[in-house]
């Protein structure tokens, strides 16, 4: 690949991706009051990432049409923004790390995970998450990420806690790590400029680093925990108490789409034109993490147990509340 069609791809997925995390896309309908065609109106916010395609395949597939839901997807921020509207009610569900979910928790907010997201591929080589370093660094292992800086897109969730854990693992001090907040799209850009010294990073800009000469040293979801539930979709308390039957067609019509996008790779692939701007270029070469449709209790135990091990909260997060 020439550098030309390198640097077509990285600024294609950058601008693309980081004008939709800016704005909103919606997949559904407009209707949010009365619903069509006696579908329930619901509306769900994810971030603008690879990982949230079986949502928009389940869309495109009728699968929440099947379960009466008419379906509203808003493209936005992470866990910091969605958490407050999902509370609130102006989200009926959201797309968040595990991580931010159980501090959230433990901080009285009533939330709880209703549907896998995306689990890790638990190998290293596949794995949709690395922490990598720039051409040409010092930096050979995770081991040596001891007294680096380090970008993650938010503080205190899953990838500054599973970023301290494959440091940990590799021998080295994860309490001497700066973490810098960036963007997903902004890391390939501020490892190439020496702005940071590795970076966390998730599809599609994993491909995006590694095609610019990024070398990954940890697969830090990996070696957390090999069969690792990542993000989950979830809700509010209240809407489980005053509507149980929605929530109970959103999991169904989730889990469903989880299914499709597993046995159906290809579509899973094709649906990423729909609602990002990626250059087609880029989209064989992409790592994908796995569908399944549960959330591994065992996994979530081990980053809970991590959590509190780095004081990210006080008391062990009660699991049993949590997961629905």
């Amino acid at each position: 690949m020439t550098p030309k069609s390198l640097s077509v791809i990285a600024a294609t997925a950058a601008l693309a991706l980081a004008a939709t995390a800016c704005g909103s896309a919606e997949t559904g309908s407009d209707d949010t009051d009365a619903g069509v065609d006696g579908l329930t109106p619901v509306n769900v916010g994810v971030l603008p990432i690879t990982a949230v395609a079986p949502i928009y395949l389940g869309v495109e597939q009728g699968i929440f049409e099947d379960h009466g839901i008419d379906l509203t997807i808003e493209t936005g921020g992470g866990g910091a923004t969605t958490v407050p509207r999902v509370v609130s009610g102006e989200l009926d569900f959201a797309f968040g790390n595990v991580v931010s979910l159980m501090i959230a928790r433990e901080q009285g907010l009533p939330l709880t995970m209703v549907a896998n997201g995306m689990t890790t591929t638990g190998e290293a080589d596949t794995d949709y998450s690395a922490i990598v370093v720039p051409e040409g660094s010092d930096i050979e292992s995770a081991a040596d990420l001891e007294g680096a800086t380090v970008a993650i897109d938010n503080l205190r969730n899953i990838g500054d806690t599973s970023v301290r854990n494959s440091v940990r693992v590799a021998g080295g001090d994860p309490a001497d790590i700066e973490f810098i907040e960036l963007a997903f799209p902004d890391m390939p850009a501020a490892l190439s400029n020496g702005q940071v010294d590795a970076a966390w990073v998730v599809e599609p800009f994993l491909t995006v680093a590694l095609a610019q000469g990024a070398t990954p040293v940890a697969s830090n979801f990996a070696e957390l925990h090999p069969e690792l539930s990542i993000a989950t979709y979830f809700t509010s308390d209240d809407l489980i108490a005053s509507d149980p039957d929605t929530v109970d067609a959103f999991t169904e019509a989730m889990n469903e789409s989880l299914q499709y996008a597993t046995d159906n790779p290809d579509q899973t692939e094709d649906i990423l034109t729909t609602y990002t701007e990626i250059n087609p270029e880029i989209i064989p070469d992409l790592r994908w993490p796995l569908f399944p449709t549960e959330i591994d209790r065992d996994a979530l135990q081990t980053v809970a147990d991590l959590m509190v091990q780095d004081g990210i909260v006080d008391s062990q997060p009660d699991l049993d509340t949590l997961i629905r």
